[in-house]
């Protein structure tokens, strides 16, 4: 693997061998991010991830009057603020290329009795933003966005909230999230239903927080005025993270990973069931339960693949995983479908779009639907010059892609990685034997 400015080569690699601890987990970080700072006094955040989508909710908080110090451990320190406690900032909060930022601190800020303008970068302001706008606006908050659905967001915020029961078209965390956090500044009794379930780390984490919450299927129910306590959050490893690890071993002949610390959701774990369902086995050792959300470490080795259907009713739970199994299913035997995956449209980029072209550069026989993937193997991929359209996820399962092809990949737009996976290149090169 070489470096240039903004593009990545890569070559083909013999396997995989090694350990590694994956990055932490991103959609926790966040969430324990804006946790501490609405609790009352301090708590600790162990092992949060550095990157740059966490690192603009910090910020953002930080905007808000809240203190965050690094200690020797790179755990963060923060003072939090309680729930009545934020400060109008002096300026717009940015969240750059962070939807989870934005969304949630919509949610946030719906309940604050000052008016904030949330901003994105070019890619973030052109994500739909009108699924937490509505919600918002119905408890009584007053928003303004572009074209009504886009960034930036105008939030001028109300105290109390008006309680409500919101259905949601979406199974999203994201828009879960965002009306429980403004349910706890409603008068009343808030509830958020989805069509399937999504990513339960909120209901987790609020629950640990002293957090009462009502859970019945997909319906979740909660009390505003309740208050979250301070408590140090432990960060697991991110799935979404090791997944590229997980496939790239599968797929290379004679590797042999352990991925240590790895989050193991059972509401985001679909990569792990996808994978049994291809006839994987992949071994989950010293399994344990941190601050209520359940760990393992992962030993995958080289495997070989059979096609599968991915149906509507898991994607809310491998949703960030598609572009790397559409690479696995490149060398799966049989014909893999891939349905109910239209929200990979309204992604950092339009994921069902970009897998179908930059495979397709590699030789992949790929065809994209309106909500999905159809993929047939095995293909033997060949080294081509690819775009990341600077998405993280593609620029990883690109690489992946460029291990198993033939001859030389060159990723364009690859920095995007330090989104959520900064030290992507080093782990990578520290795992690959390169093909003699």
């Amino acid at each position: 693997m070489t470096v240039t400015t903004t593009s990545r080569i890569i070559h083909p690699a013999g396997n995989l061998k090694g350990e590694l601890i994956p990055p932490p987990d991103k959609s926790i970080t966040h969430r324990a991010v804006i946790f501490a700072s609405l609790a009352s006094g301090p708590s600790r955040v162990v092992r949060p991830l550095i990157a740059d989508d966490c690192e603009r909710t910090a910020e953002a908080f930080r905007s808000l009057g809240v203190s965050m110090e690094t200690d020797r451990r790179g755990d963060w320190i923060i003072l939090g603020k309680g729930m009545n406690g934020l400060e109008r900032p002096a300026e717009s909060v940015y969240c750059g290329n962070s939807g989870t930022t934005m969304r949630l601190l919509t949610g946030v800020l719906s309940g604050q009795p000052f008016e904030v303008t949330l901003m994105g970068d070019a890619s973030l302001s052109r994500r739909p933003m009108d699924r937490v706008v509505l919600p918002v606006r119905q408890m009584g908050a007053q928003v303004r966005a572009q074209d009504n659905k886009f960034a930036p967001l105008v939030i001028q915020g109300k105290r109390p909230l008006d309680a409500m029961e919101w259905k949601t078209p979406v199974a999203s965390a994201q828009v879960k999230s965002c009306v429980l956090l403004a349910g706890l500044y409603a008068d009343g009794v808030t509830v958020v239903e989805e069509p399937y379930q999504s990513r339960d780390h909120t209901e987790r984490m609020m629950s640990a927080a002293g957090i009462q919450l009502d859970i019945q299927g997909t319906r979740v129910g909660i009390r505003g005025g309740q208050s979250l306590q301070p408590r140090e959050w432990v960060v697991p490893s991110d799935l979404s993270s090791a997944a590229f690890f997980i496939v790239a071993s599968l797929l290379l002949p004679g590797s042999e990973v352990l991925l240590r610390n790895v989050g193991v959701n059972p509401t985001r774990d679909g990569l792990l069931e996808v994978m049994q369902q291809m006839g994987v086995l992949i071994k989950r050792n010293d399994q344990r339960v941190i601050g209520g959300e359940p760990i393992a470490d992962l030993l995958v080795t080289h495997s070989p693949l059979k096609s599968v259907k991915i149906e509507p009713e898991i994607m809310p739970r491998l949703i960030d995983e598609i572009p790397i199994i559409a690479v696995a299913a490149t060398q799966a035997e049989g014909i893999t479908e891939i349905r109910g995956a239209q929200e990979l449209r309204v992604k950092e980029s339009d994921r069902l779009a970009h897998c179908t072209t930059e495979l397709r550069k590699m030789g992949a026989h790929i065809e994209e639907r309106p909500d999905g993937l159809v993929i047939e193997g095995p293909t033997p991929l060949i080294g081509a010059t690819v775009n990341s359209f600077e998405d993280h996820r593609m620029a990883m399962s690109l690489a992946v892609a460029g291990l198993i092809a033939r001859g030389e990949t060159v990723i364009q737009n690859a920095d995007c990685v330090d989104i959520s996976f900064p030290t992507f290149w080093d782990d990578l090169e520290k795992l690959r034997n390169r093909v003699v």
